[in-house]
């Protein structure tokens, strides 16, 4: 792991200590229940990504749109009629098939231990590394939740939200500012389709793009995203960079080259401008606070103990 990769796992231990671990999870929860659970989801994601990176930053949003849909309990991975995967800010949530052959491999290694919810969390944390961001340690022992209802799914962040409303929505889940800033530079990876940001690149009533936007850069949007072309058309957040989890992300912010209005914006807020500059200028950071906010958000209203199940299937409840 070497000497910066330890450090930032003590700083997550540090974390769990002082109570940012969620009530019931800890470090190590399956060391001697399952104990080649990490492995086991580790090389099932180190699979799928050899043959699609791009799973990477899917696994990734799908635990985001998970723990802030009734806290980080696997609901969003239940399929069937009005289900959280049928909300229209999940149509396009990827990743679905790793989560289903991580579970299938560890049903057969340790029948009815390892949660479908952990299996997320972990996923997830395996794709950072995996875009060549810095690994953490990640508390475990959530159970599944049993409720999946499109109808929770109102209060994800949008591409249009102000900073204001981002830390509003942020805040309601014990999320601060920073915790804020590195989620979203998360955005480092992955994609966005065309019709999420064709209004900044096309003003049909000014007849042209965002004056706040790079000007040189609209064209290559442009080329990208034609104004009569096909709106689920995707393309790159973190435009250069989109397979690499470093900071370029945020330089592009500070360049006017921010795809999403709400990402453009935290460049724009001097509030959340400081902690992009303090990002920009170290990797470091950004991957030290990016670890302890990954913690926090995926100890978001988790079941433990006694409440919830751990289901046999990730798709269906048991």
């Amino acid at each position: 792991m070497g000497l910066v990769g330890s450090l930032f796992s003590f700083i997550v231990f540090l974390s769990c200590i002082t109570a940012v671990c969620g009530q019931g999870t800890r470090i190590g929860f399956y060391s001697t229940t399952c104990p080649n659970a990490e492995t086991i989801v580790r090389t099932t994601v180190t699979t799928h990504f050899g043959s699609d990176p791009k799973i990477a930053p899917g696994l990734l949003r799908m635990h985001f749109h998970d723990c802030f849909v009734q806290g980080c309990d696997g609901s969003v991975l239940i399929s069937g009629p009005n289900t959280e995967r049928t909300a229209g800010a999940n149509f396009n949530l990827r990743g679905f098939e790793v989560i289903d052959d991580a579970k299938t491999q560890l049903e057969a290694a340790c029948p009815g231990v390892v949660s479908c919810a952990d299996i997320l969390t972990l996923a997830a944390r395996d794709s950072i590394a995996l875009t060549k961001g810095q690994s953490w340690q990640v508390p475990t022992g959530r159970r599944d939740g049993r409720v999946s209802l499109a109808t929770n799914v109102n209060n994800l962040p949008s591409p249009s939200d102000s900073v204001v409303v981002q830390q509003r929505k942020f805040a309601a889940f014990r999320l601060n500012t920073r915790d804020l800033v590195a989620l979203v530079g998360g955005h480092t990876i992955g994609t966005a389709a065309c019709g999420f940001f064709t209004n900044r690149i096309f003003n049909t009533t000014r007849n042209r793009a965002d004056p706040t936007m790079d000007q040189t850069f609209v064209p290559d949007l442009q080329r990208l995203c034609p104004l009569n072309g096909d709106a689920s058309t995707r393309v790159d957040l973190d435009f250069g960079s989109g397979n690499t989890f470093d900071t370029s992300f945020f330089n592009n912010l500070s360049r006017g080259r921010g795809i999403l209005q709400s990402d453009h914006l935290l460049w724009t807020n001097p509030t959340t401008r400081t902690i992009v500059q303090e990002f920009m200028a170290s990797r470091d950071s950004f991957n030290a606070q990016f670890a302890r906010s990954m913690v926090k958000m995926s100890n978001i209203g988790v079941k433990t103990g006694v409440n919830g199940e751990i289901r046999r299937v990730c798709s269906t409840v048991n």
